[in-house]
């Protein structure tokens, strides 16, 4: 005898989100690897320009463990983009401060960002561009805003 599967009454929202992050993620990683950037180094080098910031507040802001976000800024260093400055209100951190260089491939990078969101809600109509993102807004401010706490969490998709 063969078993049936379950029939779902609602959409798969985990594999939607998946599949549609994975997807997105991919496109983004292309389109910045044109200018030499990746997505955690557009990262890095936009939050660290609105204003002063370690590289530890910067590791939380970008979602990164502090190897992840330590190769990172080595490679922005390593490009001229940005460098490691003693903070001024605690001798043990350091501040990410952007190069002129960084501060100009950060603008180009953000239209880069700015055109692949454009392209892909571009087959929505405007309305439900802005309620797909009012909701995932309320998504992720609210109910799943805080991972669940599990003896065996997810694995986070890499960026």
């Amino acid at each position: 005898m063969t078993a049936m599967a379950p029939s779902r009454t609602e959409p798969d929202l985990s594999y939607l989100l998946d599949h549609t992050g994975h997807v997105l993620r991919t496109r983004m990683a292309a389109a910045l690897d044109e200018i030499g950037l990746t997505a955690r180094m557009h990262c890095v080098l936009v939050h660290a320009l609105e204003e002063e910031r370690t590289q530890a507040q910067l590791a939380e802001l970008g979602d990164m463990d502090k190897t992840t976000m330590v190769v990172t800024v080595d490679a922005l260093e390593k490009a001229g983009l940005a460098e490691r400055r003693p903070s001024s209100t605690d001798r043990r951190a350091r501040i990410i401060a952007v190069t002129d260089k960084g501060a100009a491939l950060a603008v180009e990078s953000t239209r880069i960002v700015d055109e692949v969101h454009a392209a892909a809600l571009a087959s929505l109509p405007p309305a439900d561009r802005e309620a797909l993102l009012r909701t995932l807004r309320l998504l992720a401010g609210d109910a799943l805003a805080v991972p669940s706490e599990s003896p065996r969490p997810a694995r986070r998709a890499r960026q």
